[in-house]
C-alpha cells in the first residue's frame, strides 16, 4: 500500500512541479538556516572528552576588582594572573595540572625551499598532553625538569611536522623558532578535539607547544585576551607581578570525590593572599567540569542563542508558507479527489496519501536543506577566514546530516496535517458538484 501511495505521490509531484519545488524550497531555506546555526552550536556544546568529565576541572580564582564586589558567579575572572598560576603550579593539590596561554612565533625552516612562516602555539606544562589525551605519533612530551628550567624544547603538530619534515620522524631535530633553536621532543598525531575545551575562543589551532616558563622567559607574543582591573607596572616583570588575568588553568584530580578538597585548597590560598592585600572580594572561587565549563562559556556568550532563536523563527515562517502552498495544492485537485472518492476511496486513505506526498516533498526539502546548510557553513568559513580556530566548528557531523534530512520529512508532514485533513474531508457529492 505504501508503495502505491508513493507512486501516486510522485505522479502528483510531477503534475505540479513548480508548486512542489516551491514547497521543497521553502522547507529547505528554513532547514538550511536553522541547521547552520545548530551545527555550530552542536560543535561548541559537545564534550570531546566525556571519559574525563568527572576528573578534569577548569579553575577560577576571584581576584577581581574589589570595587565591584559580588557573589555573582559571572563576576569571577575566567583567567588567572601570573602570580596565582605559578603559585598553583608549585602546589601538589592536584594530580596533574597545567597553566597555559596562546603564543605566536616565526619558524625559519632548515630546508632552503621553504620560506619563514608564522605559527600559532601554546605555552603549557608537560602534564597538558596527558590531561587532554593528546596522541603522539613520534616521541612524547618533555620532562618536568624542562618545565622548571625553561628548556628550549618543542612539540609539533602533525601538519607542521609534515610541512617541515615531510611526515618523517623529526624527534631530536631542531627548528628555529623566533630565531632561537628548539629541540623537537615529540610530534602529535592527528588530534580532533572539537571543541578545544582548554581554550573556547576562536584562536587558531596550535601548531607548536612549548614549556610555559620558556615562553614567559623569552617573551613570546601572547595570543588571547588580557584583562586588568588596575594599571600594570611598566616592563615585563611589572606585568608578571600585576593583577592582569591572561592565563588559563586546568587541574586533573584522581577522582571526583576530591573536588571539594581541591576547592577548599583554593579557598585557603585565597585567604592567604588576603593577608597580602590581594583577593579583596568575598570568597567566590570555583572549579568546573568539562560539561560545566562548556555550559558556563555558552551562557557568557549569548550571541549564538540569539541567532538560533532568529533562525528558528525564520524556519517557522517557512513552514507557515509551506502550509499555505500545500493547502492550495491539495484543494486544486478537486477533480482527482472526486474520482477517488467516487471509486470508494475513504477519507483516511486520501489523508494518508496526502501525508505520503508531503513526506516525499519533505525528503527533497531535507536534501536541498542539507545543501543549503553546507553552503551556509562555507559562507561562515569565508567570513572567518582570518580566524582559523573557528573552522573546525563548521564541519557537518554525520548525525546532524541525518537529522537535517529527517527534519525535512517531519516538518513537511506536520505542516501537511491541516491541508491533508481539509482536502480529504469533503464528501463525493460536494466534490462532484465542483467539477
Amino acid at each position: 500500500m505504501l508503495g502505491y501511495d508513493s507512486f501516486l505521490a510522485s505522479k502528483a509531484i510531477r503534475q505540479h512541479p513548480i508548486l512542489s519545488f516551491l514547497m521543497a524550497l521553502a522547507i529547505a531555506l528554513g532547514i538550511g538556516t536553522f541547521m547552520t546555526i545548530m551545527t555550530i552550536s552542536y560543535s561548541i556544546g559537545k564534550n570531546p572528552l566525556p571519559q574525563k568529565n568527572d576528573f578534569l576541572y577548569r579553575v577560577q580564582l576571584d581576584a577581581g576588582n574589589p570595587d565591584r564586589q559580588s557573589n555573582d558567579p559571572r563576576s569571577r575572572p575566567d583567567q588567572l594572573t601570573y602570580t596565582d598560576a605559578t603559585a598553583l603550579m608549585r602546589s601538589t593539590a592536584a594530580w596533574r595540572q597545567t597553566a597555559m596561554f596562546g603564543v605566536q612565533g616565526v619558524v625559519r625552516p632548515v630546508r632552503e625551499a621553504l620560506h619563514p612562516f608564522e605559527v600559532s602555539g601554546r605555552a603549557v606544562y608537560s602534564d597538558f598532553f596527558e590531561m587532554f589525551d593528546a596522541p603522539f605519533k613520534y616521541g612524547g612530551t618533555w620532562s618536568t625538569s624542562s618545565d622548571e628550567n625553561g628548556e628550549q624544547v618543542v612539540v609539533l603538530s602533525s601538519s607542521t611536522n609534515d610541512r617541515l619534515f615531510g611526515d618523517q620522524n623529526s624527534v631530536g631535530e631542531h627548528i628555529s623558532l623566533n630565531d632561537e633553536l628548539y629541540r623537537i621532543v615529540g610530534v602529535l598525531d592527528k588530534w580532533d578535539l572539537v571543541p578545544r575545551i582548554y581554550d573556547l575562543s576562536f584562536s587558531p589551532p596550535e601548531e607548536t607547544f612549548l614549556p610555559f616558563s620558556t615562553a614567559v622567559e623569552l617573551e613570546f607574543r601572547r595570543v588571547g585576551s588580557t584583562n586588568c582591573w588596575q594599571p600594570s607596572p611598566p616592563g615585563r616583570d611589572g606585568f608578571l607581578a600585576s593583577e592582569c588575568v591572561w592565563i588559563q588553568f586546568w587541574a586533573e584530580l584522581e577522582d571526583s570525590s576530591k573536588r571539594d578538597t581541591y576547592l577548599s585548597f583554593l579557598d585557603s590560598y585565597a585567604m592567604e593572599q588576603k593577608q597580602f592585600g590581594r583577593f579583596q572580594r568575598p570568597l567566590n572561587n570555583a572549579i568546573h567540569t568539562i560539561d560545566e565549563w562548556i555550559d558556563y562559556s555558552r551562557e557568557e556568550d549569548g550571541g549564538l542563542t540569539i541567532f538560533a532563536i532568529i533562525a528558528l523563527l525564520f524556519f517557522i515562517v517557512c513552514l507557515i508558507n509551506t502550509v499555505g502552498l500545500l493547502l492550495a495544492k491539495f484543494l486544486s485537485r478537486t477533480r482527482e479527489l472526486a474520482i477517488h472518492r467516487a471509486l470508494g476511496a475513504s477519507r483516511r486513505a486520501l489523508f494518508w496519501r496526502f501525508l505520503v506526498e508531503a513526506g516525499c516533498i519533505g525528503f527533497a526539502g531535507g536534501l536541498l536543506g542539507l545543501a543549503f546548510t553546507w553552503l551556509g557553513l562555507v559562507g561562515i568559513r569565508v567570513l572567518l577566514r582570518g580566524q582559523d580556530g573557528a573552522l573546525h566548528l563548521t564541519q557537518l557531523d554525520p548525525l546532524l546530516t541525518a537529522v537535517t534530512i529527517l527534519l525535512g520529512i517531519v516538518a513537511s508532514i506536520l505542516t501537511a496535517l491541516y491541508p491533508a485533513w481539509r482536502g480529504s474531508r469533503d464528501t463525493p457529492g460536494v466534490l462532484l458538484k465542483g467539477l
